[in-house]
């Protein structure tokens, strides 16, 4: 069997309060105000992943440090939006590392190695 995504929702609001720590009805004002968004069955019952449950914990983290849920909405902006520039950041580091490599596999027939260099003498030739 394989494991399950941690994007796939299984938990009903119960159970991910719980895991959370919280009272169901704090996931439903968090869900009002745009800090999660859970998945719903075609009946419309909430459906929490693992992913969901894990910024609960994160939301609950801040609400303890002594953040409003505003604070909190603009620190999980800035977190999603750090995480993106760090994924844009590594693909633009492999890809100029890819083309670096690119470059040299291509001149590496041009470059001569030192010992074999051809060296021009330019002193005064001797006559005889």
């Amino acid at each position: 069997m394989a494991p399950r995504s941690p994007k796939h929702a299984v938990y009903v609001i119960s159970v991910a309060a719980e895991l959370a720590g919280v009272h169901p009805q704090t996931l439903r004002i968090y869900e009002r105000k745009g800090l999660v968004d859970p998945a719903r069955t075609s009946g419309g019952s909430r459906r929490y992943s693992d992913e969901d449950i894990a910024v609960l914990r994160r939301i609950q983290d801040l609400t303890n440090e002594g953040l409003n849920l505003a604070g909190v909405q603009r620190v999980l902006d800035l977190e999603a939006e750090l995480d993106r520039l760090r994924a844009d950041l590594e693909r633009a580091r492999t890809e100029a590392r890819e083309q670096v490599a690119e470059v040299e596999r291509r001149h590496r027939a041009d470059l001569v190695p030192v010992k074999q260099a051809v060296v021009l003498y330019e002193g005064k030739r001797r006559r005889r």
